[in-house]
């Protein structure tokens, strides 16, 4: 049983920075495609970034030249590092992972296993 447990979320200023963490266990993590969603309240679940088992990212539009996904497979430990944060980026995030296909992509439908969620809250 594939198991994801985020931390590192937090309330930034408007500016600020944070790096979420991502813990897999249980899974061929290294074979693994990995994703960030988000979902604030009222909204959808939308794909923040994604990133293939050999390092290809993608990323949404609106957090590009923002954010950055990482993976360090020896931890089997999947990063969001997230600077200039907007209050737009409020919501609670989440890791993803998919064991079925090895391309990015920002699906939620296309994800198998899920985190718990860590809040992030961005005032201005």
């Amino acid at each position: 049983q594939v198991q994801l447990v985020e931390s590192g979320g937090g309330s930034v200023q408007a500016g600020g920075s944070l790096r979420l963490s991502c813990e897999v266990s249980g899974s061929s993590y290294s074979r693994d495609r990995l994703g960030w969603f988000r979902q604030a309240p009222g909204k959808e679940r939308e794909g923040v970034a994604s990133i293939s088992w050999y390092g290809t990212a993608l990323y949404l539009d609106s957090v590009k030249g923002r954010f950055t996904i990482s993976k360090d497979n020896a931890k089997a430990t999947l990063y969001l590092q997230m600077n200039t944060l907007k209050p737009e980026d409020t919501a609670m995030y989440y890791c993803a992972a998919d064991q079925r296909r090895w391309w990015p992509s920002l699906s939620s439908a296309e994800y198998n296993y899920w985190g718990q969620g860590t809040q992030v809250t961005v005032s201005s």
